[in-house]
């Protein structure tokens, strides 16, 4: 499936060749093919380990959020902002990254560019533990994710900013999210023909013409991609001429994030870093795992961050960098949670289990959690594939390269559609799984939250009530079916997938600490599928997906079924057959989770962690809701208002009004501060220096995490 390319191997369409390290640098250093350094990735990227002793801002984690929080804090040249990312540069196997087709077929789970993560047995997944890969590298996930650019819809978003309520109601809801999007990207139109190849709509009012990340369609495109939406339309799911405006349902080709001056990945790194000047006050530091953050703690009850602990590897020295404002987590829904546990702020009994001194005890840190699930209907197919024709394109080149023009190798599964309960279960009997669902709540708040905490199960009955009433019998998809034209491990090239993905899971888990050591990973628990209504869509999805592939016109190129098989048909059949095949859509969130305290929620409206005075989280695992949509573009728009929010705390710029929108962030990016393909420059706010607060006779300082980003 797309959301499988992960970090990349090198080689493939060679852009430039991998280097070694030389004797007291960085082990990742990227030069052309002559050997030379290539100094326009380097600037502002650390590659001596040298920084200074402190800065206004640590962001923990270079990943999708991380990156572009570093890069619009620092427009402020008043600021100084350092950000510490786990992995490495990615420069030894940028041709992996950058080549959107290399996604699939060149992907390195389990190399020193993945996290690596596994989840312990899922009782329900026949006791399978199931792997998580998350980007370790500069970028994050968004190095190395299927680059599907898809946004919530407004239902969602609203139902989040309800859940919060008060003055986080405006800073969080569709308006303010919908225009933070926006301000991250640059959309281009299809050309004519790839337009009229795969039948795309699209409404440009919608997009962004102006942001770092660029969005677009891919320069080739499989001829099987025009018959998707037809084919949707002829089962009765409606056909969206805008899924980008507030109504991400129904079928459509969607866009990635793709930038189509070169058919390269457009990524974190390559959006918000690579394109800026140098910037004295932005330090960014590869290979740099955070440790712990450090407390002042004359204050109980607002405990202030004065630095973060972080180490090159296990086993290397500990070093510390002080703080003077903020920390800012951002390494996503296992990296952020990780680190405040680490840190002794989280569930009392799970630090005393790990044998983690105390300092705030906030049940909420790690729960909630939620992911999509997914797995797949595949057919043997006569018809051009991407598999197939890379396939011809690697014989006639003798194996030498992935073959093909950078066009065609810029080819992305696209074609999607978020279908709702009435699409997958019909009008009668929808109605009566609602009430079910509603039945069910008691006993879920009593046997499937994985905390013994009151707070925490109001929490989670807060979410399922909002999932519940506001989402389930809405037009908004609760199931993501998606074409797959790019061959894969069952039935091989000559093959055609079409997926099924859970969206708004009842079934909520956890992450805990397995051991006080920073370098061991947490524990992941998804409970997947503990709660049968979740089987029962993703079920009924998969029937879908099969339905699709016998529906004209697509079906006029599908051949037999190749998994699972004529041998699977009743109700019973299917639950038993998903069972062993589920596994991660790589959309994990909602550890962190944006809450009333008194819900199991972990940050404010501002993303400050509760109980500490200078500490936000910023990144997907403070969405309290799944989203009906990958996830890497709401991060991006959690990103920028995330940013404006803090400049405007420190400097007084980029403060959003009720529809997200900022004058002064306005002034700053026609000055030219805004990251894009040339770079900008810095907004001078020296004339507005921060004032700063004491506490305990030490400055009160926010410290700003970034870790990691997520696969979306």
């Amino acid at each position: 499936m797309r959301s499988l390319a992960l970090v990349l191997a090198a080689a493939s369409l060679s852009l430039a060749s991998p280097a070694a390290a030389f004797q007291g640098g960085h082990r990742d250093i990227y030069h052309d093919l002559h050997g030379r350094d290539l100094q326009l990735r380097k600037r502002n990227i650390v590659y001596d380990g040298n920084v200074a002793d402190a800065y206004d801002f640590v962001v923990v984690g270079g990943g999708t959020a991380g990156l572009a929080i570093a890069s619009r804090l620092s427009e402020d040249s008043n600021t100084t902002v350092l950000v510490l990312e786990a992995g490495d540069t990615g420069d030894a196997v940028a041709d992996s990254i950058n080549v959107p087709l290399n996604a699939y077929y060149s992907g390195l789970p389990g190399t020193a560019y993945d996290w690596q993560y596994t989840t312990v047995k899922q009782p329900n997944a026949n006791n399978r533990a199931l792997p998580w890969p998350r980007g370790k590298v500069l970028g994050g996930s968004s190095a190395m994710n299927g680059m599907y650019t898809v946004r919530p819809s407004k239902i969602e978003v609203d139902a989040w900013a309800g859940l919060i309520g008060g003055e986080g109601s405006s800073k969080w809801n569709w308006d303010a999210l919908f225009a933070n999007m926006k301000d991250s990207e640059t959309f281009t139109p299809p050309s004519d023909e790839i337009k009229a190849e795969g039948n795309i709509q699209y409404n440009t009012a919608s997009r962004g013409s102006a942001g770092p990340v660029h969005a677009t369609y891919p320069g080739f495109m499989v001829p099987l991609v025009g018959n998707w939406t037809t084919t949707l339309a002829d089962i009765g799911v409606a056909v969206s001429s805008d899924a980008y405006g507030g109504e991400g349902w129904g079928a459509f080709i969607a866009t990635s994030s793709i930038n189509p001056a070169n058919w390269t990945r457009s990524y974190s790194r390559s959006a918000y870093i690579d394109p800026l000047p140098p910037r004295p006050n932005l330090a960014v530091l590869p290979n740099a795992t955070v440790t712990r953050l450090l407390f002042d703690a004359s204050n109980k009850n607002n405990l202030t961050a004065t630095g973060v602990e972080w180490a090159s590897a296990a086993g290397a020295a500990k070093q510390t960098v002080k703080v003077n404002k903020e920390v800012i987590l951002a390494g996503g829904a296992i990296g952020s949670p990780h680190v405040l546990m680490l840190s002794g702020v989280g569930p009392a009994d799970v630090l005393q289990q790990a044998g983690v001194d105390v300092q705030v005890d906030l049940p909420g840190v790690g729960q909630h959690l939620q992911d999509h699930i997914s797995t797949q209907v595949v057919w043997k197919t006569s018809a051009q594939t991407a598999g197939s024709l890379r396939a011809q394109n690697l014989a006639s080149s003798n194996g030498n390269g992935a073959g093909g023009s950078p066009a065609f190798n810029s080819f992305i599964n696209s074609a999607t559609s978020y279908v709702n309960i009435t699409d997958l279960l019909g009008p009668d009997f929808a109605p009566q799984f609602k009430q079910q669902v509603a039945d069910a709540l008691a006993s879920s708040v009593d046997s499937l939250v994985p905390s013994s905490s009151a707070e925490v199960k109001k929490g989670y009955e807060a979410i399922y009530n909002a999932t519940l009433n506001t989402l389930l019998g809405s037009p908004v998809g609760q199931v993501e079916i998606l074409l797959s034209l790019t061959g894969g491990q069952v039935g091989g090239q000559n093959t055609l997938a079409i997926q099924a993905a859970l969206q708004h899971p009842f079934s909520h888990g956890r992450i805990a600490l397995a051991s006080a050591d920073p370098f061991t990973p947490p524990l992941i628990d998804p409970q997947y599928l503990s709660h049968n209504a979740d089987v029962v869509l993703l079920r009924e999805g998969l029937k879908l997906a099969r339905k699709i592939g016998g529906t004209a016109p697509l079906s006029a190129s599908i051949g037999d079924e190749v998994s699972p098989g004529s041998s699977v048909q009743s109700d019973d059949d299917w639950d038993k057959w998903l069972a062993g095949q589920i596994g991660t859509e790589y959309h994990p969130s909602c550890s962190c989770a944006m809450l009333p305290k008194e819900q199991g929620g972990v940050v404010d409206e501002n993303l400050k962690v509760y109980g500490l005075a200078n500490v936000r989280v910023a990144d997907a695992s403070v969405f309290p809701i799944q989203f009906s949509a990958h996830l890497q573009a709401p991060v991006y728009g959690l990103a920028e208002q995330a940013a404006k929010i803090i400049r405007a705390t420190y400097n007084g710029v980029g403060w959003p009004s009720a529809n997200g929108s900022s004058s002064a962030a306005t002034s700053s990016t026609a000055a030219g501060s805004a990251p894009s393909q040339t770079g900008g420059a810095q907004h001078d706010t020296s004339a507005a220096a921060p004032s700063v607060r004491l506490v305990g006779g030490s400055v009160a300082l926010t410290i700003v995490g970034v870790v990691a980003s997520l696969l979306l």
